[in-house]
């Protein structure tokens, strides 16, 4: 009888610390999206639904399978064991058992559905003003290029010609960082990284040494291609994309990518263009996975992979910046982490190669940092793996969003090829 009691007592706190934590985090997400003028009992139901998917990623995906067999409360029960291991070990008296096929499938659903949406608020992806890696007299120059940039729009808002720029790579940077001082987790965390709610960043893979001295470069010489650029969402537009045209999608800008590489930096470059979510975003890495080994395999000379999508954001809000004159998109770099946090690795989504692509993703970053500041937002890093575990030199790039347009898409591409060779070019 004591030992059916202490169970009780253990699984009433359990209940109850869990009550508390979820209440606590929905009354910070109201106070802080209150202003947006939603109502509140719609604004509290996605909050719920929101924060549950990112706490487990299992209870959404039992839902929207409808699943019958199993009533609600054995729904919420199994849900509990799975946040709870040492519960559930203390209930049964026996190891937990392995992840089973049901709950690897759930997950390589929500996988294909669950980029677009970050735990963190969108101010968190940007730079601060008084951000370390951001001088006033850099903030100067950039608000003279802006307000050039406004007057020749206002030109051509009253008719007059201002001609059309060519982007021209920067040849030296416009500042650099001072590597000398110190840089603990804290620092690096705060100036180059945005940590999903979801997502542990472990200590070990922030040394600076591996971040910012690997070297990533690769051999153009030979036959082949050494980049394979795709699109595990190749449906994704942008504010004015024409329908059924896909020069005018994520597609088109992967072909105008592939071609500067090609053309202005000498890589190989195969652009595949393949669709993997033609009917919905479910499983569209799990689809695109054997596709893209198979082209790996064919063409053992490609060294990097790089997934081209376009992020989501609020409307109204606009990733844009001018550079030179012309109106660009912003971007942002994206890594799997393959680990949750408070529950570590995920066993069945296993990627050896998270530390070269965290070294690929940083040295990309500050060259963007260096020669254009202001065009990357922070470096996203969330829990699952979206293969990027094919190649120690895997990219996920989100170039622009759903409310730019194609032109600043295509504008953001010069500069960002520019990057990548940086990084990748070991003759520059």
């Amino acid at each position: 009888m004591a030992g059916i009691r202490w169970k009780k007592v253990l699984i009433t706190i359990v209940i109850f610390m869990g009550i508390f934590c979820v209440t606590a985090h929905f009354l910070r997400n109201i106070q802080a999206q209150s202003e947006s003028g939603e109502n509140s009992r719609m604004l509290l139901g996605r909050l719920l639904l929101r924060q549950a998917e990112s706490a487990c990623f299992l209870m959404p995906g039992f839902l929207e399978e409808g699943e019958q067999a199993e009533s609600m409360p054995g729904l919420v029960w199994r849900w509990m064991m799975k946040q709870a291991p040492l519960l559930e070990y203390a209930m049964t008296k026996e190891e937990p058992p392995a992840e089973d096929e049901e709950l690897v499938r759930i997950i390589l659903q929500q996988e294909g559905r669950d980029e677009d949406n970050k735990e963190i608020a969108e101010s968190g992806l940007d730079y601060e003003q008084d951000a370390m890696h951001i001088e006033g007299s850099m903030l100067e120059d950039m608000e003279r290029e802006n307000s050039k940039f406004r007057q020749d729009m206002e030109a051509s808002q009253n008719g007059e010609e201002t001609g059309e720029r060519e982007f021209i790579p920067a040849e030296n940077p416009a500042y650099t960082y001072d590597w000398s001082k110190q840089w603990g987790y804290e620092e690096l965390v705060s100036n180059f990284f945005a940590v999903d709610n979801s997502t542990e960043l472990k200590e070990e893979y922030l040394d600076l040494d591996r971040l910012l001295y690997s070297d990533l470069s690769v051999d153009k010489d030979g036959e082949g291609p050494q980049i394979l650029i795709y699109h595990t969402h190749s449906q994704e537009g942008f504010a004015d994309s024409v329908p059924g045209d896909p020069s005018t999608t994520i597609v088109g800008a992967g072909e105008e990518l592939s071609r500067i590489l090609r053309e202005e930096y000498g890589f190989g470059v195969m652009h595949y263009t393949g669709e993997f979510d033609a009917e919905n975003r479910d499983y569209a890495y799990s689809n695109s996975l054997p596709v893209i080994e198979q082209l790996l395999d064919d063409n053992p000379t490609i060294q990097v992979v790089i997934d081209l999508h376009r992020d989501a954001v609020q409307e109204g809000t606009k990733l844009l910046m001018d550079l030179q004159g012309r109106p660009t998109a912003r971007f942002m770099f994206f890594n799997g982490m393959s680990c949750i946090r408070g529950k570590g690795d995920i066993s069945y989504l296993e990627n050896p190669y998270i530390q070269d692509n965290l070294n690929l993703s940083f040295q990309a970053q500050v060259a963007a940092n260096e020669y254009y500041p202001g065009i990357a937002r922070k470096i996203y890093l969330k829990a699952y793996r979206y293969n990027m575990h094919l190649r120690p030199r895997s990219m996920l790039i989100e170039l622009g969003a759903q409310t730019n347009t194609v032109e600043e898409i295509m504008n953001a591409c010069g500069p960002l090829a520019h990057i990548i060779s940086i990084v990748l070019d070991k003759n520059l």
